[in-house]
């Protein structure tokens, strides 16, 4: 029940993770920094890339969502377990996006006019996605102990 629980509460976690910033970043302190997150990111990249919005809206977004709600499918025994494998994918593209958050980060540090400043949605939107991890490994370990019992 503890790891039903859990799964559901990233269903919470996740959207509050979006909104909260990720960072803030400005051409020079002395000039305020701007925060950004993951849906203000989105909202500018729609403006001005939206192949890559779409892209980065299904790492972000979609992907994660979509495997704990497949998690909790199959938690609740709603969902065939054959579908982990296909979950274990949508995990793995929705870290792609931590990595390309980390990569943005370094690079623009490396620029000496720009600052940027690391938020706590930053970790939060981590602890999401290393969680869901976690909770879909702790699920096919519960589903496989279940079924060797039987």
């Amino acid at each position: 029940m503890i790891l039903r629980l859990a799964t559901l509460s990233l269903l919470i976690a996740y959207p509050i993770a979006w909104f909260a910033p990720l960072m803030r970043a400005g051409l020079l302190p002395i000039f305020g920094l701007s925060e950004i997150s993951v849906i203000t990111g989105l909202q500018s990249l729609w403006g001005s890339d939206v192949a890559l919005a779409l892209i980065v809206t299904g790492f972000a977004v979609f992907a994660p969502y979509i495997k704990t709600i497949g998690l909790a499918l199959i938690q609740w025994d709603l969902l065939d377990r054959r579908a982990l494998p296909a979950l274990h994918v949508l995990g793995k593209l929705a870290m792609a996006d931590i990595f390309l958050i980390a990569l943005y980060i370094t690079l623009a540090k490396g620029i000496s006019y720009a600052t940027i400043e690391t938020a706590w949605g930053l970790y939060m939107f981590t602890a999401c996605i290393l969680t869901s991890i976690g909770l879909g490994l702790l699920t096919e370990r519960n589903i496989k102990s279940v079924h060797s019992n039987l």
